[in-house]
């Protein structure tokens, strides 16, 4: 008997399907019968290799093309997120670690409220940003080196330019006080707006340009009181003031350029009260002789004030007899009466307080009119004077006669360090006997003799002088303890001790 071996037909799910192409290079024909393929044990049991087990991973794909790992923030990145959201709701900042509290003042926007930020924030940064965001020119040297000051000065400054008596709240600048008062150091107001006026009914009688600077008008002309404002102020060094308009274009009228008595009477009470302020300016607002008196009355005996500058105003010699009693009465350090009305009997006495005065540095009495009477009285104050530093000049009608006291000044006084004779008529011989002073002088730095009629020989031996004694100041400051040595005229070697 023969035996039958049947072969079993592999089921249709383990059997492999062939193409064409396999079946043609594996040598099957359609009329062959299919056999399965044996494979040895030895290769079925081997493990599959690391490659293999790459290729075999399941492949997971997220909803979102840029999720990974990598970038789920940490926990305290989603609270410095949540803290700058609603900070202004919640300013959460003491009490965070520094690092924590950097990360979220660099991502605080600029435009927060100051009632939230003002008395909290004090890093510079943060400041800094609110500044260059606000204006497009930044001078922080101008404000202490500090973009806090920055900000809070000019923008309380900002609120006075554009203050409107009788229509803008007072309280839009009365509410900053609390806010600032501890890094407004110094105010620069060049524009102060009037009340708003409706039309007068038409008169009969036209009035010229200069009507409206009388007296009937002033009463409706007063600016901001600054009375309350400064009082808040508790650093409040330096005060600038231009009482006018920018800008006015085809509304100008004379009023707009007003300081009215109720405006002078105001600020005199507003600084005498000030015992912080050491620089005060008042320009290019007519200030004359009577308001220029009350405030000067009101910085007698003031206990700090260095500056005062009341330049391009209309003062008289009135007016600087009142700033020659005030150098008898405060420490001032600089005075600026430039391109005012001082003649010379107001030049006189400015010279007869300066005879005595031991505080003056600077004093500047440019573009006047205080000829040869007061020129020489000056000159003669000089001889006394053993603290004023600058001198100008400039502009005052002076000619030969001023020029030859001012010579004999030069080759004693040893204080000075800068004279400004420009615009005058001092002529060839004032320029030569000048010159003549200057042989004896080691102490003046700078003389200005432009467009005064000198010599250009003259003027050039003098700026010769000049370089000489710029040069051995240089030294002097070089080596300080040399020149306080004693030498005598024979050298070192014969100097005592």
């Amino acid at each position: 008997m023969q035996d039958t071996v049947t072969t079993p037909q592999p089921s249709a799910v383990s059997r492999p399907s062939l193409s064409t192409q396999d079946k043609t290079s594996t040598g099957i024909t359609g009329s062959q019968p299919w056999k399965p393929m044996v494979t040895p044990a030895s290769v079925k049991s081997k493990p599959p290799t690391s490659g293999n087990s790459f290729y075999r991973m399941r492949r997971i794909i997220a909803e979102d093309p840029e999720w990974s790992l990598a970038i789920v923030p940490l926990l305290t990145e989603l609270c410095i997120q949540h803290i700058v959201r609603n900070f202004q709701n919640n300013p959460i900042l003491k009490q965070l670690l520094p690092e924590h509290q950097q990360k979220v003042l660099s991502r605080l926007s600029p435009d927060l409220p100051l009632t939230v930020t003002a008395n909290l924030i004090d890093d510079e940064g943060y400041w800094r940003r609110c500044c260059t965001q606000r204006w497009p020119v930044c001078y922080v040297a101008q404000h202490g080196g500090s973009w806090k000051h920055m900000f809070f000065e000019r923008h309380l400054e900002n609120l006075l330019k554009h203050f409107i008596p009788g229509t803008t709240d007072p309280a839009v600048i009365l509410d900053m006080v609390p806010l600032c008062r501890n890094y407004v150091r110094r105010l620069h107001v060049d524009q102060f707006l009037p009340p708003v006026r409706l039309p007068s009914p038409p008169r009969a009688v036209d009035q010229s340009d200069s009507g409206s600077e009388g007296e009937v008008e002033e009463s409706t002309t007063d600016h901001y009181q600054l009375g309350d404002l400064v009082a808040g102020l508790s650093y409040l060094e330096e005060l600038d003031l231009v009482y006018g308009v920018k800008d006015c274009g085809m509304n100008f009228e004379w009023n707009l350029f007003l300081f009215t008595y109720r405006d002078c009477h105001s600020l005199a009470a507003t600084i005498k009260a000030c015992l912080t302020l050491k620089i005060f300016r008042l320009t290019r607002s007519k200030v004359d002789d009577d308001k220029a008196r009350i405030l000067i009355r009101s910085l007698l005996d003031h206990p700090v004030l260095e500056e005062l500058d009341l330049s391009h105003n209309l003062i008289g010699d009135r007016g600087a007899r009142g700033a020659a009693k005030l150098l008898s009465h405060s420490r001032l350090r600089v005075l600026n009466l430039a391109n005012n009305q001082v003649r010379a009997p107001g030049a006189q006495s400015l010279a007869h307080a300066l005879a005595h005065n031991t505080s003056l540095i600077s004093l500047n009495l440019r573009l006047n009119c205080i000829e040869d009477e007061g020129g020489q009285a000056l000159a003669h104050a000089l001889h006394t004077n053993k603290c004023l530093t600058t001198l100008h000049l400039g502009g005052n009608e002076l000619s030969e006669p001023t020029a030859t006291l001012l010579a004999q000044v030069l080759s004693t006084n040893t204080t000075l360090t800068s004279i400004n004779l420009s615009c005058n008529h001092i002529g060839l011989d004032g320029g030569k006997q000048l010159l003549e002073g200057m042989s004896d002088n080691k102490t003046l730095l700078e003389f200005d003799l432009r467009l005064s009629d000198v010599a250009q020989e003259s003027e050039y031996l003098i700026g010769q002088a000049l370089n000489a004694n710029r040069e051995a100041a240089r030294q002097r400051a070089l080596n300080p303890i040399q020149f306080m040595s004693p030498i005598t005229a024979d050298g070192p070697e014969n100097s005592a001790g």
